[in-house]
């Protein structure tokens, strides 16, 4: 592997969820942090304020395995997914980067794995007032809501209509996720076979 580190020996790393492509923090891997990430299959980074070599979660516990490494197409740079154990962010957060400068995250695809988060937190603490959790204690309702919008959402896509696409898609992903969370279905076993089916 010929990466290409700066002039400080450091190469940037981005850490992305696995499931979700969710950015979950950017560090810094000098040579013997990417080599001690390829050996032992969890993350390493330099840092730079305390000039020494750290496993991320060594203290916290919220380790990080390592999914794939990518690099760019100048080798200068990493891209590494992960299958991220409790908070990304030593602030408690799921994710380094949970404040807004300006625009709406949630109207784009960082809306699903907060979605995610949502549903699997109404599964660990359920609520009777909770929609989410009836659907979840209930799995002949929780079944048919999932045949029920997927209708909806075929005759919108027949009817050329627009909005209504977007209505029952968004209703036909939230009670199939509502599903994936509560049976605990493991979304990589769903990315292996849509990887057969890229051809």
């Amino acid at each position: 592997m010929n990466l290409r580190y700066g002039r400080d020996g450091l190469i940037p790393v981005v850490v992305q969820d696995h499931r979700t492509n969710e950015v979950l923090m950017v560090a810094w891997s000098n040579a013997e942090a990417v080599e001690l990430m390829m050996t032992t299959g969890y993350t390493h980074f330099w840092s730079r304020s305390r000039e020494r070599l750290w496993k991320k979660g060594e203290e916290s516990g919220n380790v990080q395995r390592i999914v794939s490494i990518q690099t760019d197409c100048d080798d200068d740079t990493l891209l590494v997914r992960v299958e991220q154990t409790g908070a990304a962010c030593h602030t408690g957060e799921p994710t380094c980067f949970h404040k807004t400068l300006t625009g709406e995250p949630g109207r784009t695809a960082g809306i699903l794995p907060e979605l995610i988060r949502v549903l699997e937190d109404r599964k660990a603490r359920p609520d009777d007032e909770s929609y989410t959790c009836k659907l979840m204690a209930d799995d002949n309702k929780m079944c048919k809501k999932i045949v029920e919008e997927a209708a909806e959402f075929v005759l919108a896509v027949k009817d050329d209509d627009e909005d209504g696409i977007a209505w029952e898609l968004a209703d036909l992903i939230y009670h199939t996720l509502v599903a994936v969370v509560a049976k605990d279905v493991d979304l990589g076993k769903t990315f292996d076979m849509l990887e057969g089916r890229r051809q």
